[in-house]
């Protein structure tokens, strides 16, 4: 773990470099995943089944390639009563928060008598990776399921991976809360590109969203364009700044419970309190070994974690920004004094009783966010992602007359003669030379 000081000598550099430093896809995984994408393009379905078999252990011709509703249905009406009602809250929640993200259409018209305006209208298909293994969390299943089905997608499919053939009950539980309409046995770069392509199975969707490993994840990245994605997820990572009025358990909890995710993880903490610093950092090693994912936390911690004291927590705020952290914990009794200096982040939690965790699964906003400092330029998941706007314009011979003559100007500047004769012929039926 590493401690800094910004009243360090080197602090400038040091700080540089944990801001620079590299947790994601390397070169071998890039050269792996192109090999399955463009096996799968090729080879189709039998490309898919046998990467199936070499990396989740199953034979899909026995397993069977789609799970029915049924199976869903039966594991939604199997759950212990208060995780049913703990699942069907945080449903709830989130798409009460997403049907505030809608957007409106728009239809003016201005004084020049050019009506123009947009409609938003959802894609047609969608695909949502779930992750299995090390992860499977019902919690992403709500998370990229629900804002799709509040765009008004039609036809959504989830991919997961089910190793040694084997699903976990939450997950198709989820799935039909969520309204999952087709669900493949399938993961990994192979289960992306059978979205995007296609195979005779699995029909091609339009955007694919959701969190996976570094395959998945880079799979993505290369089939950008081919369809749509909601981002290029990395590992996850939480900064959390807090004073020294905080309980020191509180605070290690909340670094810990994103060290636990992966060995890649990272965690930050910013205080003023070098006190409270060294208490954070020993309440961290004891929690550790309380922990059934000991093993994967006190590797995220060792590796990546950090913490930080400043002169100020002010002193602190511009170098939160420079992260740009997938998750922002403010710790303190006046968040939205620090909020308001915050540009760069994917999810905010404002107070101390605002735990990362409750944003992970009943708080409503979504928890797939921007990683590795991409909320410089990007959002978490939303209706949006699920949605493209059409742009519409009209006009009448009174208000092509009016801002005509403007096109014709700069479409002669650009030279484009038959963009300026398209608007000219149509002025006062005049019809200038075309001159190629």
């Amino acid at each position: 773990m590493i401690r800094l000081s910004t009243s360090d000598p080197g602090f400038a550099r040091d700080f540089e470099a944990l801001v620079n430093a590299r947790r994601e896809t390397d070169a071998d995984v890039a050269r792996d995943v192109r090999t399955i994408i463009a096996s799968v393009r090729d080879e189709g379905d039998a490309a898919v089944r046998a990467f199936t078999e070499k990396f989740d252990r199953h034979d899909l011709s026995e397993t069977g390639w789609r799970i029915e509703r049924a199976e869903c249905v039966a594991a939604l009406d199997g759950l212990a009563p208060d995780l049913r009602a703990a699942l069907d809250l945080a449903a709830q929640r989130i798409a009460a928060y997403h049907q505030k993200q809608r957007p409106a259409d728009s239809d003016n018209t201005d004084d020049a008598g050019v009506r123009t305006g947009a409609r938003w209208r959802p894609v047609d298909a969608a695909g949502v990776y779930v992750p299995g293994g090390r992860a499977a969390y019902p919690s992403s299943v709500l998370m990229n399921a629900i804002p799709a089905k509040v765009a008004g997608v039609e036809r959504l499919v989830m991919v997961t991976p089910t190793p040694d053939g084997v699903i976990n009950p939450l997950v198709l539980a989820a799935a039909e809360l969520g309204g999952v309409d087709e669900i493949w046995r399938i993961g990994g770069a192979q289960a992306i590109a059978a979205l995007a392509y296609g195979t005779d199975r699995v029909k091609p969707v339009d955007v694919v969203t959701g969190p996976g490993n570094a395959w998945v994840a880079e799979a993505k990245r290369q089939l950008y364009g081919v369809v749509g994605i909601d981002m290029v997820a990395g590992p996850s990572e939480i900064v959390v700044v807090a004073d020294g009025e905080n309980d020191p358990d509180w605070i290690a909890a909340d670094l810990l419970s994103q060290s636990e995710h992966d060995p890649t993880s990272q965690s930050i903490l910013f205080t003023d309190d070098a006190a409270f610093a060294i208490a954070v950092a020993e309440a961290v090693d004891l929690q550790i070994g309380a922990l059934a994912t000991a093993h994967v936390a006190r590797a995220a911690w060792d590796a990546n974690g950090a913490i930080i004291v400043t002169a100020s927590l002010d002193e602190a705020m511009p170098l939160v920004n420079r992260l740009a952290p997938e998750h922002l914990e403010l710790a303190v009794d006046d968040p939205q004094a620090l909020f308001d200096r915050v540009r760069h982040a994917g999810s905010a939690f404002l107070g101390r009783h605002t735990p990362e965790a409750i944003g992970d699964y009943v708080a409503g906003p979504n928890h797939v966010l921007p990683t590795g400092r991409r909320a410089r330029f990007s959002s978490g998941l939303s209706v949006l992602d699920f949605m493209k706007r059409t742009s519409f314009l009209a006009l009448d011979p009174a208000s092509l007359a009016r801002i005509g003559p403007a096109a014709i100007a700069l479409a002669t500047a650009e030279g484009l003669p038959a963009h300026a004769r398209s608007v000219s012929i149509r002025l006062s039926g005049d019809q200038p030379e075309l001159k190629l």
